[in-house]
């Protein structure tokens, strides 16, 4: 099997050869043996435009510096650099910033080692910018990057293009703060390239027992997904725990919740024409095997002896640690579900914007999906259990992150917040290894104490920043993360309500200007109450209903703004709004009175 690569000293998309600069594009094929290529290029010109990569295996190993402090906080990161991207892709991005060149000889190896597995799919594209090279490098393939010229971090660098949760190469060199701040700032791109990713859970269930579907009936469901509408698999051991395909992913959580991790993609409907053709797909085989899945934030009729442990091994070590830091972790794990949008942002004042407005609002999107009132068969008291779940989970890495409305708030501080939360484990040859409580800093110096003596890569960093759970997370694209699973007919509301209040300037300033005077004092009291009470949580001079109003008619306003006859959308959710009634009050209506009792009704009501 041949591979293509593409190797361009100028723009990437631009044909073989490029009549006003004349360079050409060279494009070498090779078999994916353990074999070595070297492309030696020399008299690149000082400056071209730089490309972009997507994907949660991006690895930027310096952010770029750019001057014009003026509007940015942190002047270090002014405009940012676009070239890591926002959502899960499978793909992974290595960006070398050389501090000075004064040299044109670039020097670049590629090499199949014997334990690699072989090259797939694999596409490199080198140009220049402000002495940068890039790399886009799909799945697994090793690395080694040599440049012709010092640098203050060495001439040699390597590093591992895999998942986060896969081998990578030992570090020689110790990760500074400077770049884990680097990681999260590479995630800055120009409006154009926003995206929006939508993730979303959902329980499966026997549809004659209504039990939890087992491990082996996830398994043939996965094999038949994957064999009928040609998903690549992804293993763990021998154990099949998800699939990929292009740049979308099927996981699974800890009790085998089913989540579908969507494509970074322009536009609502094309997000919302991917989770129909998902939820096609999974039905098409799961009715065949007599699987239903039911689209709620909480399992609403079965103890927790009775889910599934998935085989995974980071869930092992959750599992036991978390009845260490809270009492509601384990419900946490295996009996919610959610949907989140995963966004981009342009600069780091832009992230800054985004953050607080996602954050002062997600009791809001809490309130307009709540949709988890059962609990092993009767009415729990909330109108989100889901959500209330998160406030007894683990205290270190939850919560409404007050410093995000301080002054000196920006990547750094993230940074700083991020390290102090205490670590869960580390991947080395292909097994999780137990660092539960232990510090990340002490990682950074070559002091953790399940591997003495190991160096972090910014994989480790990365797999880290995916163990943290605020209500809004930071990674190198925000998400918001405060709303319930719900059935099909909600999915694509949710990516609506934030695309249409964050992606336009004109309704995140309102919603800034709105949340402006807001005490931390009044947002903790949002995200306490509103679990409970939702759209009638008391705030200010009426209740939380009338902020929602004004929000929505926001979040539409900026849908129409967009061009793209995006806020049809939002339909889902008006009357949700405008009477005050959360999703869980009805279903909690229909429990005491058309289903007498008996939650077992909601695995139709809300089926897929």
């Amino acid at each position: 099997r041949h591979h293509l690569i593409r190797f361009c000293p100028s723009r990437h998309d631009r044909p073989f050869h490029d009549p006003e600069t004349h360079h050409f594009c060279f494009y070498i094929y090779i078999i994916p043996v353990a074999v070595g290529l070297e492309l030696l290029w020399r008299g690149a010109p000082a400056a071209h435009p730089a490309g972009s990569g997507r994907g949660r295996e991006e690895i930027d190993e310096k952010a770029e510096r750019t001057r014009g402090a003026a509007a940015n906080p942190n002047p270090r990161f002014q405009g940012c650099h676009s070239q890591a991207a926002s959502q899960a892709t499978g793909v992974m991005a290595l960006v070398y910033r050389v501090p000075s060149l004064p040299s044109s000889r670039l020097e670049v190896s590629l090499y199949n080692g014997p334990d690699q597995g072989y090259l797939r799919g694999v596409e490199c594209s080198a140009f220049w910018r402000d002495s940068s090279l890039a790399w886009s490098i799909d799945k697994r393939m090793l690395v080694s990057c040599s440049v012709g010229v010092g640098s203050r971090r060495g001439n040699r660098m390597m590093v591992a293009a895999s998942p986060p949760t896969e081998d990578a190469v030992i570090a020689t060199e110790p990760l500074t703060k400077e770049d884990l701040v680097a990681y999260l700032a590479s995630g800055c791109k120009p409006k154009d390239k926003w995206r929006i990713g939508t993730e979303h859970e959902k329980f499966g269930f026997e549809v004659g027992t209504l039990r939890p579907m087992k491990y082996e009936q996830i398994a043939d469901l996965l094999n038949g997904i994957a064999e009928r509408f040609s998903w690549d698999k992804v293993m763990e051991g021998n154990k099949i725990i998800g699939l990929k395909q292009g740049k979308q992913s099927i996981s699974l959580e800890p009790g085998g919740q089913f989540e579908l991790s969507g494509a970074p993609l322009e536009t609502l409907h094309q997000t919302c024409a991917e989770v129909n053709s998902h939820l096609y797909q999974v039905k098409a085989v799961a009715e065949e095997v007599g699987i239903g899945f039911l689209g709620i934030g909480f399992q609403p009729k079965w103890e927790l002896k009775d889910i599934p442990v998935m085989p995974k091994g980071r869930y092992e070590i959750m599992r036991n640690y978390m009845p260490k830091v809270g009492s509601l972790g384990l419900d946490m794990m295996f009996r919610t579900c959610t949907v989140q949008v995963n966004l981009d942002f342009s600069s780091e004042l832009d992230m800054i914007r985004k953050f607080r407005a996602g954050l002062a609002l997600q009791p809001i999107a809490t309130a307009i999906f709540a949709n988890s009132p059962f609990t092993e068969g009767k009415p729990n008291g909330y109108l989100s259990m889901r959500s209330q779940i998160w406030t007894d989970t683990d205290n270190d890495r939850t919560g409404m992150l007050p410093f995000v409305f301080d002054d000196s708030f920006g990547f750094e501080q993230y940074v700083e917040y991020a390290l102090d939360v205490p670590m869960y484990f580390v991947y080395r040859n292909k097994k999780y290894i137990d660092c539960t409580g232990m510090s990340f800093q002490d990682f950074m110096v070559g002091k953790l104490p399940s591997v003495p003596g190991e160096l972090p890569t910014l994989n480790d960093w990365e797999n880290h920043l995916t163990t943290i759970f605020p209500e809004v997370r930071l990674k190198r694209y925000l998400e918001m993360r405060g709303a319930d699973g719900g059935p099909w007919r909600r999915l694509c509301a949710l990516p609506a309500f934030w695309v249409g209040l964050l992606y336009d300037d004109i309704s995140l300033q309102n919603i800034l200007d709105m949340i402006s005077d807001w005490t931390k004092e009044e947002r903790m009291m949002l995200r306490r109450k509103v679990p409970v009470t939702g759209l009638k949580t008391p705030f200010r001079d009426g209740f939380l209903r009338h902020v929602a109003e004004n929000v929505l008619e926001l979040a539409k306003d900026g849908l129409e703004r967009r061009g793209y006859k995006e806020a049809g959308f939002l339909r889902e959710v008006s009357d949700i709004v405008r009477t005050g009634v959360t999703p869980a009050e009805k279903l909690l209506e229909l429990y005491h009175g058309k289903w007498g009792g008996s939650v077992d009704p909601v695995f139709e009501e809300l089926l897929y």
